[in-house]
């Protein structure tokens, strides 16, 4: 008896679903398919968006931390040559994680162009730089910061003695943050004493670090400030991936 009424019941619902299947229309089915299909459009495109927003800055903080991890150094030269960084390489001791994963633990760093670029060991940025940028006009600034850093118009450059103003990772909306270059995502890293090094024309500036400030982007007196010494300031937003606020980090020029 019990096993008919299982079969009985079996049968129902088969029946029953067979009967809802056939009242569903064709236009019916269409529609919920357009609206599934447009649903996972708009999640798989706002993962896309997150990643295009953040894969920068966080590969950056990535290849930093890893970076300190292994105790990895840059090193500064004005002339890239095998020898001398085989010769690094050979002198530098390993770490167990360099080791495992066979990482080096020198860089040297070479300028992109020594005309005008930027060298930071501490944090691995190294960019040419593009003199004479309006730091006013928006459309024009936002192309250059595509292939490297903007040194803004009207400031001096590196031996004049005056002030040098420098800023890079710049963006209208921070959905595109990811479009320009990754050259100062980094900057915040940097403290009292780090260098920075200009090259200019073929010849070597250092600075140093003397002091950082986060202010609002209204807050431009400092990209006009005068000094009686050659002074840097290096510019970025902040935090990183947004137009909020403007990093700040200013160093002198160490003269041997």
């Amino acid at each position: 008896m019990t096993h008919r009424y299982k079969n009985a019941t079996k049968l129902g619902y088969k029946r029953l679903l067979s009967h809802r299947i056939e009242k569903i229309k064709p236009a019916d089915y269409w529609r919920v398919l357009l609206l599934r299909t447009m649903g996972n459009f708009l999640i798989v495109g706002s993962l896309f968006l997150i990643a295009k927003t953040f894969y920068l800055p966080v590969r950056e903080e990535i290849r930093y931390f890893v970076d300190k991890t292994i105790q990895k150094k840059y090193i500064v030269s004005e002339v890239s040559t095998s020898n001398f960084k085989l010769q690094r390489e050979e002198t530098q001791p390993k770490g167990l994680l360099a080791k495992a994963l066979n990482l080096d633990t020198v860089e040297i760093l070479t300028p992109q162009d020594p005309n005008y670029s930027i060298v930071i060991p501490k944090i691995g940025a190294n960019s040419r730089v593009i003199a004479n940028v309006d730091a006013s006009d928006e459309k024009t600034y936002l192309d250059v910061l595509n292939r490297g850093v903007a040194h803004a118009w009207g400031t001096a450059f590196p031996g004049e003695g005056g002030h040098i103003f420098l800023f890079a990772h710049s963006t209208d909306y921070f959905w595109n943050v990811g479009t320009y270059n990754a050259i100062f995502y980094l900057l915040g890293k940097l403290m009292k004493g780090d260098e920075v090094d200009l090259f200019y024309q073929g010849q070597r500036y250092t600075y140093k670090v003397i002091n950082t400030t986060i202010v609002d982007p209204s807050q431009v007196e400092y990209l006009t400030r005068k000094t009686n010494k050659e002074f840097l300031t290096l510019q970025t937003c902040w935090p990183p991936g947004t137009t909020l606020k403007r990093l700040l980090v200013f160093a002198t020029r160490v003269i041997e």
